[in-house]
């Protein structure tokens, strides 16, 4: 049966945790309040204090790149965003460091500031323990012009709390020290990013990175030769022929008759999976004005195991984006201005942020997923019960989310309006 358009929407989340992948109240703790936890529990649970402002900032930032970027394809990490601008933050001071916390969902009445570095310091060491059978990693890292001399609380507490590397380079050598910053991301993306800064601006005085990588295998792939070229609807009148992927497996579904969309789950090898949202011909924007932490937590904790035959196309999409156009529309002004009080990052000389850039790529194949993405932030100087279905075809635009059963943080997130369109 031919399927008509919606809209399709690609969410990529690493994190929502193994019990239904229920995100937690923003105490950390778990529904079972009478549990006691020992110090070491504790400790290990704070990545969890964050996860709730994580993903409240990841949908917010989701709608304002909708609304500026319309009918086209979407992607973009909101961890990638919020870890680069919590370490920033390190540095802020006054009006300029409650505008970010504001932007970035930080309650300060329900966690101190201190904690929110902490929590990045647990979720960055989870996300990167090298014992998980899938590929993920994230880091930081400061580009410091080399007559730039940071506050040592700065250095220590980036060092400390986000495991930044800090690289002494001659700004006053633009091309050397492009090359130095292009090549950096280019290894700690595997190649997903070439030539990703094009040109430092005269005044600049610091760079900073943040970048995730990630790569998964299906526990059961896909095979290759039920590939077949197939229709994918764009809208009500126009289509595009994508390879399209089938199996016939029992996967876990949920039918989400408020919402009108079908949700279907696929693990990868590990401790991580896909949800992927299909939304009835139409509703899209329905789907897209619901989209909160709790609404994906319901769909998690709704799943049921059915036998289903699932279409899924191949695709491979990307996005780019000017964060500081995005973030001045979400309220954060002054770090971008002169009224910027970054005092807390270097001695003397006062600075404002002159670029931040965000760029994510993801590709999924018939054996799983590649994704990444990186964070640029330049430093100036001032101057009824609906029947189960046999078939789901994904051939209309949809939603799709990676979720880390280990950690609650959304790594990726995008819309995918045609896959067959590389660029955004």
């Amino acid at each position: 049966m031919k399927m008509k358009s919606a809209l399709y929407l690609s969410l990529v989340l690493v994190g929502l945790q193994v019990q239904a992948l229920h995100i937690p109240n923003r105490s950390g703790e778990q529904e079972d309040q009478d549990t006691p936890h020992s110090p070491a529990e504790g400790e290990n649970l704070a990545y969890l204090k964050i996860a709730p402002s994580n993903a409240d900032f990841a949908f917010r930032f989701y709608k304002q790149v909708t609304e500026e970027e319309g009918n086209k394809n979407v992607f973009f990490s909101p961890l990638s965003l919020s870890t680069a601008f919590a370490m920033l933050s390190l540095g802020a001071r006054a009006h300029t460091l409650s505008q970010l916390h504001t932007c970035l969902a930080f309650n300060l009445t329900e966690l101190e500031e201190r904690e929110i570095h902490h929590s990045f310091q647990r979720l960055l060491q989870l996300l990167n323990d090298p014992h998980r059978e899938v590929q993920l990693s994230m880091g930081n890292a400061l580009f410091i012009n080399n007559e730039l001399k940071l506050r040592q609380k700065f250095l220590e507490d980036v060092t400390t709390f986000y495991d930044s590397e800090a690289i002494s380079s001659d700004f006053q050598n633009s091309e050397k020290a492009v090359n130095e910053i292009n090549n950096y991301i280019k290894t700690k993306t595997h190649g997903k990013f070439v030539d990703f800064l094009q040109n430092l601006s005269p005044d600049a005085l610091m760079i900073l990175i943040n970048y995730v990588y990630f790569k998964g295998y299906w526990e059961q792939p896909f095979k290759s030769f039920h590939t077949r070229d197939d229709d994918f609807f764009v809208d009500a009148k126009n289509s595009v022929k994508v390879k399209m992927m089938r199996q016939s497996k029992v996967h876990n579904i949920h039918r989400d008759e408020k919402l009108s969309c079908w949700v279907v789950e696929i693990p990868y090898k590990g401790d991580v999976a896909a949800l992927f949202v299909l939304p009835d011909e139409g509703i899209m924007k329905q789907v897209e004005d619901a989209l909160l932490k709790d609404t994906v937590s319901n769909w998690s904790q709704s799943l049921e195991e059915r036998p289903i035959e699932l279409y899924l196309p191949k695709f491979s999409i990307s996005g780019s984006y000017d964060v500081k156009s995005m973030f001045i529309k979400m309220g954060v002004t002054d770090v971008f201005s002169n009224n910027a009080d970054l005092s807390g990052v270097a001695e003397g000389d006062r600075f404002m942020v002159s670029k931040a850039i965000h760029k994510a790529e993801v590709d999924v194949n018939e054996n799983g997923t590649e994704a990444a993405a990186v964070t640029m932030i330049e430093l100036v100087r001032l101057s009824e019960p609906f029947p189960l279905p046999h078939v789901i075809k994904f051939n209309r635009p949809f939603l799709m989310m990676i979720v880390d059963k280990t950690t609650y943080s959304i790594l990726f997130m995008g819309k995918i309006v045609n896959p067959t369109l590389k660029e955004g």
